[in-house]
């Protein structure tokens, strides 16, 4: 065994924004990167802090060949550790995890209770269940009872992710008709009450280990998203907030969940309660907000996953993160693009920084802007972000 083979970790849909985060402080740390992507015009394909890329068939739509390659590159090489950057590739690690872990070290949940986490569905009974804060939901299964809901509502897929198959309604008998076409194309789905804007967005990083116990996390807050009418964040600043945090410790402790989760919370402006939305079961887009916030979310994963002894880290709230290619489309749309807080022009400062913009990895922003570019001229992708309706 060589010394890169020792320390080599493997990204999972590595064309993603956030893999050139965690593949950079991964690096800087020593270890060899290597990454399995479908798209080579793309930030994760081509940052300069992975060792190895491989272009491969999509999970999503290929999930048993995806595995299949897994399986084969790990069989062939000794890897540390496997990270999932996507909702799909975490899915594949929950589901084989016990064949995987033969010949490389993963930190996932079993799939009965990745389900219950990524389920939005089933997540909403435990919080209610646990008296946890949460959206009032109504499962669009049979007879179902509407009694309590308030229109308008969200009717959303159960399992789904960026959006997809989610509508607004409003009235009972829009529901009925506008439910049988989501699940007819989406699979079994139910309807929320819809959070009216004026709140807080907010995002809450967990990650536990094996016995249940809190390693680390970090929060930011949205303060811009594009599309404007709800969507990814392009401008976020990391806060503190110990009580949420521990609610959605308190979550994942009852689902039994293992490794890192990202959570989704809205603020309800009437009542100013924090209301758990979904989980996201990867490292998300926006994790370098945590990152230059002193928490480095690259070794805090692996070392658990290696069950190494974890770092102390000093975490510093305060440091605004934007999307520079969103942010200049939210600059466009926006009709409040010169109220904004933090101001839209301020561009440089101690605490900015960007997501998509690393001056020591320069090609990586350049092929995944132009890949990006390339996105927004499909007519599927602008669908797909075309925010809520």
């Amino acid at each position: 065994m060589n010394k890169e083979s020792s320390k080599k970790v493997l990204l999972l849909e590595g064309y993603l924004i956030q893999t050139q985060s965690i593949a950079k402080s991964l690096s800087l740390l020593g270890y060899y990167v290597v990454i399995f992507s479908e798209e080579k015009m793309s930030y994760g394909y081509h940052t300069k802090y992975a060792k190895e890329r491989y272009l491969t068939e999509s999970c999503e739509k290929e999930p048993i060949k995806y595995y299949e390659r897994i399986l084969d590159y790990i069989k062939k090489n000794d890897v540390s550790a496997i990270i999932p950057m996507s909702d799909e590739s975490a899915k594949i690690l929950a589901e084989h995890q016990k064949d995987i872990s033969l010949f490389s070290a993963v930190s996932a949940p079993d799939i009965e209770s990745f389900q219950k986490g990524y389920d939005k569905n089933k997540l909403m009974k435990v919080c209610s269940e646990l008296g946890i804060d949460h959206p009032f939901t109504v499962d669009l299964v049979g007879d179902y009872d509407i009694e309590g809901l308030r229109f308008p509502v969200i009717i959303k897929p159960n399992i789904t992710s960026g959006g997809r198959g989610m509508c607004i309604v409003h009235s009972p008998e829009e529901l009925k008709t506008k439910a049988q076409t989501v699940i007819k194309e989406y699979g079994p789905a139910h309807a929320q009450e819809f959070i009216p804007s004026g709140g807080r967005q907010i995002k809450v990083q967990v990650l536990v280990n094996n016995v249940g116990e809190m390693v680390c996390s970090s929060v930011m807050c949205k303060t811009r998203w594009y599309p404007v009418n709800g969507g990814s964040s392009c401008c976020n600043i990391t806060i503190e907030e110990p009580v949420l945090v521990e609610r959605c410790h308190k979550l994942l402790r009852a689902i039994s969940w293992k490794g890192f989760a990202d959570f989704d919370v809205i603020e309800d402006p009437r009542d100013k309660s924090l209301k758990i939305m979904e989980i996201n079961p990867r490292v998300p887009a926006c994790i370098k907000s945590a990152i230059v916030s002193g928490v480095n979310w690259g070794e805090v994963i692996v070392n658990n996953i290696i069950e190494a002894p974890q770092k102390q880290y000093k975490y510093s709230p305060g440091k605004a993160l934007r999307f520079l290619g969103f942010d200049i489309l939210w600059f466009i749309k926006s009709p409040n693009r010169f109220r904004a807080k933090p101001s839209w022009f301020k561009f440089f400062g101690k605490n900015v920084f960007y997501q998509d913009l690393d001056w020591t990895d320069f090609g990586s922003f350049f092929w995944g802007t132009l890949g990006n570019i390339k996105k927004l001229m499909s007519s599927e992708t602008r669908k797909s972000k075309a925010g809520l309706n």
